[in-house]
């Protein structure tokens, strides 16, 4: 049968009971309500609670945990998810037996993974035991925690609207484990009729790998293309509640964007580079290497096809995206750099030991530039180890901030040149400037103070001004 395998992200979860008469429902009837499996995250800001807070880095019940071996700081913590998971439940469903339903659930997982933490504290007073030897585990615990909850909620929701509806549980709640993520998923829909029932599937998969351990947050777009890719889905879809546009219609205006409608693979990963994604990029190559197209909807205007992400190239060159970001600066100046080897590894090994991430770098004789996304402190680290390792060198740190103008093609667009132009014509500098010799992407250094209007001069130049059709993502979490 040819299916699809759609993802709804946590803001969206949130709002499901929204979803239930146009996303899953829609006018459809019977057999063509079918065909279609979805991937669900946690509702919105239960997994912030549950580990730590994605942006603010506020301590959540893993975090606690982590820094109070005999503490008991984090069964509070884990108190206030319990009322948080109620609260979100009872916001989507009607029937009181559904609500009694998914109030137990909550009990039953959040009860038990106090218990489990119990026992592990007290296993880690002995000598034997080390706490930090559990800590992933103890991480992807509770973080399954989440997603199971949401999809038992949906579940519930969509029978009692009379849809098939069934409960995927990939989160190894008391199972033997041992499993690999392939061996979880064909597991789970050995046995599933997708013609007949709407699977409702959690976004974390307990499994050997440990999907936390190399993408953390990012696990449920890894669950979500790995099933679409063993299932043989014809598409995967992600719902988001925005449309992938040209710019922020926060920074350029609502009525300037543009949506993109089609971009590929490429793209996206420039995107991803970014910090934006449209999805992980580890999941982006699963489904291209699949020949799986995904497709970026906007969850609250069902009707509207959205952008299709695929591995074709552009029929036109054009610009498609604008797009920026905060970074920081790690500039390493050395004299007798010239013509020495080593100097790029060993700071590619300090960048790497204090997990930054790169998004570009810049070298000439005697200096070496990268461009990174990290928090300062971790930052400072890097620059005190550069310092010990290189007593003679200037090593510096700076904020700043880089502008990207991308496209599937920019053969032929003079997007460098018209790029510095339209940054002058605003009464603005770029620092520094860049143009890979693909022509998917073109880079601006700039003041972080200068970003935003940047983006917009940038917007008018290629999007507005008819030489483009597309521009950067809105806000992705």
């Amino acid at each position: 049968m040819a299916h699809t395998v759609e993802k709804i992200g946590g803001t969206s979860m949130s709002r499901v009971n929204e979803l239930r008469d146009t996303l899953f429902i829609g006018g459809r009837e019977g057999s063509d309500l079918y065909g279609r499996i979805f991937v669900v995250s946690a509702f919105g800001g239960i997994t912030n609670l549950l580990l730590e807070h994605k942006k603010s880095g506020e301590p959540g019940v893993y975090a606690q945990f982590a820094n109070q071996d005999t503490g008991h700081g984090w069964h509070d913590a884990l108190t206030r998810v319990a009322a948080a998971m109620r609260e979100a439940h009872r916001a989507v469903l009607e029937h009181p037996g559904d609500i009694e339903q998914a109030d137990a659930f909550v009990s039953e997982r959040i009860e038990s993974a106090r218990n489990c933490l119990i026992d592990l504290q007290r296993l880690c007073t002995y000598a034997h035991f080390s706490l930090a030897e559990h800590m992933m585990q103890t991480r992807e615990l509770l973080s399954g925690i989440g997603e199971a909850h949401s999809a038992f909620a949906t579940t519930l929701m969509l029978r009692r609207a009379g849809v098939n509806a069934r409960f995927v549980d990939l989160s190894g709640w008391h199972d033997k484990g041992g499993f690999s993520l392939d061996q979880r998923i064909e597991g789970a829909m050995e046995a599933i009729d997708a013609a007949a029932e709407m699977p409702i599937v959690t976004g974390y998969a307990q499994c050997a790998e440990g999907l936390m351990r190399e993408f953390d947050r990012g696990y449920s777009e890894v669950t979500f293309s790995r099933l679409a890719a063993l299932t043989g889905a014809r598409e995967a879809i992600i719902h988001k509640e925005f449309h992938l546009s040209s710019a922020d219609p926060n920074l350029v205006g609502q009525d300037a964007v543009r949506k993109l409608g089609r971009t590929n693979y490429d793209v996206a990963d420039q995107l991803s580079n970014m910090g934006m994604e449209a999805i992980h990029p580890k999941a982006a190559k699963t489904l291209r290497q699949a020949g799986v197209p995904l497709r970026v909807t906007n969850a609250f205007e069902p009707e509207d096809p959205g952008t299709l992400i695929d591995d074709q190239p552009a029929e036109t060159a054009a610009v498609e995206i604008v797009t920026g970001l905060d970074i920081l600066s790690l500039e390493v100046f050395e004299q007798d750099m010239v013509g020495v080897k080593g100097y790029d590894a060993a700071i590619l090994e300090t960048l790497t030991r204090h997990d930054v991430r790169i998004i570009s770098k810049v070298t000439n004789a005697n200096t070496i530039t990268h461009f990174v996304d990290a928090p300062m402190k971790v930052m400072k680290r890097v620059e005190n180890d550069l310092v010990k390792l290189y007593p003679n060198a200037g090593v510096s740190v700076r904020p700043l901030a880089l502008a990207s103008a991308i496209g599937r093609d920019l053969n032929g667009l003079s997007v460098l040149t018209r790029g510095l132009q339209a940054i002058a014509a605003a009464g603005l500098e770029a620092l520094g400037a860049a143009q890979g010799p693909r022509n998917v992407d073109v880079q601006f250094i700039l003041e972080r103070e200068d970003l935003a209007p940047v983006i917009k001069a940038l917007h008018g130049e290629y999007v507005e001004g008819g030489e483009g059709k597309g521009g950067s993502l809105r806000a992705v979490a």
